[in-house]
């Protein structure tokens, strides 16, 4: 057993204390195997050394955290052990030397831009409040948009996380769906729910959905809304019309961001011709603020088989 001294200097200790101590406490709490005891700016830690070092590394994260937001929630010492958080700062975009983390998975993986394009999304979402994400299947523009609202939500950036998509069955009726509102739409929603599972707790997703700090909806439901200091997703917009893309555009409040993402090639509307996506594009390409990211097959980061099978059918129609 061996004790350490660890003092925090260049911060107010009360601001990783918390309020009574709340923040400490909640860290403690994960080490029981080490004797803790906070005395102004020192911390007093005795146990095995390893025990130490690990406590003394969480510490360190959550001081790295305080210098890149107002405050620290008891949420942001839970994501220190949940993966989020893996001694390296969440958000750590475009570091310079060619890694564009966005955010780390539950198990603590690093979600990055991994492509050409899917790097230009990031760069141009630093840039711009209005963001189109255009191209194939696979190429990653729903996961990295949601990545990226999952950065700005975690870092306090929006206040709120709206993925909205229109329901419309991909070339089959699925007839009488059972259930409540929720459980009839969630069939068309899945692919947003599971993006998001895979960056956020199960048990912090539900209480966010509960508090409605995050919402999925239908794009129907999107109509007569002003949505301020939210980050709002647009999926599968290439079935929606041109009416409806205006309604969604024209919901933007104050401090909100939007990205759009849509396959043009993917219409599963009765009548392609009544897809908007691509007209409402060129309508509002140019103008300052708003920028147009095509992606192609060279971003498709799915099975090798996927760039084969679109190749294929490019060719036969």
């Amino acid at each position: 057993m061996i004790e350490k001294t660890i003092t925090l200097d260049n911060i107010d200790h009360v601001e990783i204390y918390g309020v009574n101590n709340k923040l400490l406490e909640a860290l403690k709490s994960h080490f029981p195997q080490l004797k803790i005891i906070a005395r102004g700016a020192e911390i007093h830690v005795s146990g095995a050394e390893k025990d130490i070092l690990a406590f003394e590394s969480k510490l360190n994260a959550m001081i790295s955290k305080r210098m890149n937001k107002r405050n620290l929630t008891e949420y942001d010492v839970e994501e220190l052990f949940e993966g989020t958080y893996d001694n390296v700062e969440a958000g750590q975009v475009n570091t310079g030397n060619g890694d564009y983390i966005i955010v780390y998975s539950n198990e603590g993986k690093p979600i990055k831009a991994r492509t050409k394009n899917q790097k230009k999304l990031v760069d141009e979402y630093y840039k711009n409040d209005l963001l189109f994400a255009l191209g194939p299947a696979g190429t990653g523009k729903t996961y990295t948009a949601i990545a990226l609202a999952v950065r700005a939500l975690k870092n306090r950036e929006v206040k709120k996380l709206i993925l909205t998509r229109p329901a419309v069955e991909a070339g089959e009726r699925l007839g009488f769906l059972p259930g409540d509102m929720k459980e009839k739409l969630d069939p068309y929603l899945q692919p947003l729910y599971d993006a998001l599972e895979d960056m956020i707790p199960a048990k912090r997703l539900q209480t966010f959905m509960e508090e409605g700090t995050i919402q999925i909806a239908p794009l129907a439901y999107m109509r007569g809304r002003t949505l301020d200091r939210a980050f709002v997703i647009l999926d599968e917009a290439q079935n929606t019309s041109l009416g409806q893309l205006k309604m969604f555009l024209t919901r933007m409040g104050c401090d909100a961001k939007f990205i759009v993402t849509g396959d043009a090639t993917q219409i599963d509307l009765p009548h392609k011709s009544d897809s908007g996506l691509l007209k409402g594009v060129e309508y509002v390409r140019g103008i300052k603020g708003i920028s147009v990211i095509e992606f192609n097959k060279e971003d498709i980061v799915r099975h090798p088989l996927v760039t084969k099978i679109i190749n294929a059918f490019e060719t036969n129609e």
